[in-house]
């Protein structure tokens, strides 16, 4: 993979960008806990994209961390920043100094918002400099990426983690536990669907993502890896895996029409994919730039349960056997922040299931889904140990 700068890509493209998530060494032995005591973790973004915008608005909200820095290739876009969040002078980089990062003190936890193709390079960089890392998902665009990120990330000492919001929305974790605890018995099918023409993200500062939009990086597979499979398929591989606690052992996979074949030249609009699981389940799953959908569903032994919305940014609507689901709404950036400042200010161990275990495991399960896609076979899907 050749090396891919943020300033060639906003040549190439003209567009900005979301993409990674970045943190501290606070397990490195020149680390104290005592340091963080009734304190909150330093944030800096790298890369304000619209996603970006997002993150800073969850961050106003965190009890564990706070917005203190910022890594951006735009000047102007540094000084509005700066203003709006309050942001010291000497914490705010551009990419030829991104690396000095590791000398701020002031900076604890860096979040890094890139196209996916950028995740790898700043993920080392990130480790290089004493961080620990949250990448956002999809972890790279590449299983061999992901095992380099993580072996980088080991070699550095530092912690490595992926964006996985909905670990802690609390409607996808009631679909999670009714399906882990076999609460109306084993699982025996799942479905998953995600799919937008335009997102509308909703940010103080953030423009909605309209896939009709030629210079939408997502569009370019340099950048994006693949089309609505890396970006929104992902969910859909993940709520299947949550649901049933299982990896799948095999898929089979069909691309869907293609509405527009110049804007679709190098990514795909549409697939679907159907998965067998070790335990006995099926998912059958889609995902789509050409059509809108929104939907996790589990079939049981002895009842169902569902969202619907389910992978959005909500609110979310569920339902089981038992009657309707109501829990609160959350800000799901606060609360995935939160979840993961809180074990890094207490020296824990991040669990698999938001490490760079959970990133690889989705992108060995897309090329997969990508493999059989390609050549209308069952794909039997190999996990790499680490």
């Amino acid at each position: 993979m050749m090396q891919l700068s943020r300033r060639s890509f906003i040549k190439q493209t003209g567009v900005t960008t979301a993409g990674i998530v970045i943190i501290p060494s606070l397990l490195s032995q020149h680390n104290s806990n005592k340091k963080y005591a009734g304190k909150k973790l330093n944030v800096a973004l790298v890369g304000l994209g619209r996603y970006a915008s997002i993150l800073a608005d969850g961050l106003q909200e965190t009890q564990y961390c706070q917005l203190n820095g910022i890594v951006t290739g735009h000047p102007e876009k540094a000084k509005v920043w700066k203003a709006k969040y309050n942001l010291a002078d000497k914490n705010i980089y551009n990419y030829e100094n991104f690396d000095a990062i590791a000398n701020n003190a002031d900076i604890d936890v860096i979040y890094v918002v890139l196209p996916n193709a950028m995740h790898k390079e700043y993920t080392i960089r990130a480790a290089k400099a004493g961080k620990h890392v949250i990448c956002e998902k999809p972890m790279a665009i590449s299983s061999q990426e992901c095992l380099e990120m993580i072996d980088a990330c080991k070699q550095a000492n530092v912690q490595l983690a992926i964006g996985y919001r909905l670990h802690y929305e609390p409607y996808n974790l009631e679909m999670k536990r009714l399906g882990q605890e076999k609460v109306f018995g084993p699982v025996r099918y799942v479905e998953a669907g995600l799919g937008y023409q335009t997102i509308n993200f909703e940010g103080a500062n953030s423009k909605p993502f309209d896939i009709n939009d030629p210079n939408e990086w997502r569009l370019n597979k340099r950048w994006s890896g693949g089309g609505a499979l890396m970006n929104l398929g992902v969910y859909c591989v993940q709520a299947s895996r949550y649901i049933l606690g299982e990896n799948p052992i095999s898929v089979t996979a069909q691309y869907g029409a293609v509405h527009d074949e110049k804007r679709f030249a190098q990514v795909e609009e549409t697939i679907l994919w159907q998965s067998q699981f070790p335990g006995g389940a099926s998912a059958n799953c889609n995902t789509s730039y050409g059509y809108n959908i929104d939907r996790l569903y589990a079939s049981a032994e002895n009842g169902f349960f569902e969202l619907s919305p389910a992978i959005s940014y909500g609110p979310f609507k569920g339902a089981s056997a038992n009657g309707e689901m109501h829990f609160a709404d959350i800000n799901q950036q606060a609360a995935q922040l939160d979840g993961i400042g809180k074990l890094l200010i207490e020296n824990k161990q991040l669990p698999d299931h938001i490490s760079g275990k959970e990133g690889l495991v989705d992108l060995c399960v897309m090329e997969a889904i990508y493999n059989a896609a390609n050549t209308g076979s069952k794909v039997n899907i190999v996990y790499p140990q680490v």
